[in-house]
């Protein structure tokens, strides 16, 4: 049953729900898909890209993994999550809508907790924060307007911002489109600032392509440590994490040829 519906017309800045087939889902105005929830195992994730942002899980252990900052909150998918399943890790989230964080407190359980931090700021602008600097083993960055095209924060100087604030062996996970034209742009603007230590997971059903961006030397991981966490990811969460190792080393050869 549908308890939320959907405007006719676009309204953008308008906070809105749906709900189809026991997923509640996330909109700002728009029929644009902005987060989803499952209403019988609300810490899962639904959506394919949202499972793709913990494609980091690849190339870190979790138990390694102290303090991530969430880059725009959507429906808190990921923050559920990741205070679920790392019960040590500390969240700090960075949304410029007040509102958007009211509704993921009313209708999308984002967990009440000492270990969540929710801070409303504009996160070009916190990027450049000098108390944030080195601070983040992990950067989960999903920056969209009401229309979802491409990502409201996409500078040269933003992706700096996001490699400064990480530890020296942090990683960035940055969700894009890969049919937009602000592709291209964005993934020079990544490689400048991570110094080309960047790579795809491949293209999703919803046409998002997750880019995962290293501070430190996690890319000389082996092939066979790669496939290993692969299956405990598949075992552990239900993740195609073996998909995601085959685009990966797709990308991989095809840049080295």
């Amino acid at each position: 049953m549908t308890d939320f519906l959907v405007p006719e017309e676009d309204n953008p800045g308008d906070i809105t729900l749906s709900e189809d087939g026991g997923v509640r889902y996330l909109h700002f105005g728009t029929r644009w898909i902005q987060g989803a929830m499952s209403l019988t195992r609300p810490n899962d994730l639904v959506l394919s890209y949202t499972q793709q942002m913990m494609g980091w899980l690849l190339f870190e252990h979790s138990q390694a993994v102290h303090r991530m900052a969430v880059l725009g909150l959507g429906a808190g998918a990921v923050v559920r999550f990741c205070h679920a399943q790392m019960p040590k890790l500390q969240i700090d989230v960075v949304e410029i809508n007040p509102a958007v964080t009211a509704m993921c407190q009313a209708f999308f359980k984002l967990p009440t907790s000492e270990r969540v931090q929710v801070i409303h700021a504009d996160a070009q602008e916190w990027t450049r924060q000098a108390e944030v600097q080195g601070q983040y083993d992990v950067l989960l960055v999903d920056l969209y307007d009401a229309y979802a095209e491409g990502p409201s924060c996409s500078s040269a100087d933003f992706y700096q911002g996001c490699y400064e604030a990480l530890g020296p062996d942090g990683i960035c996970v940055i969700n894009l489109f890969g049919a937009h034209e602000s592709y291209a742009h964005n993934i020079e603007n990544i490689s400048k600032a991570f110094k080309g230590a960047l790579v795809p997971l491949p293209e999703v059903d919803e046409g998002n392509i997750v880019v995962l961006a290293f501070k430190g030397k996690q890319l000389d991981i082996s092939i066979g440590a790669l496939l290993e966490r692969a299956g405990q990811l598949k075992k552990a969460y239900r993740f195609p994490a073996l998909k995601w190792v085959k685009g990966l080393l797709s990308h991989l050869g095809a840049k080295n040829n």
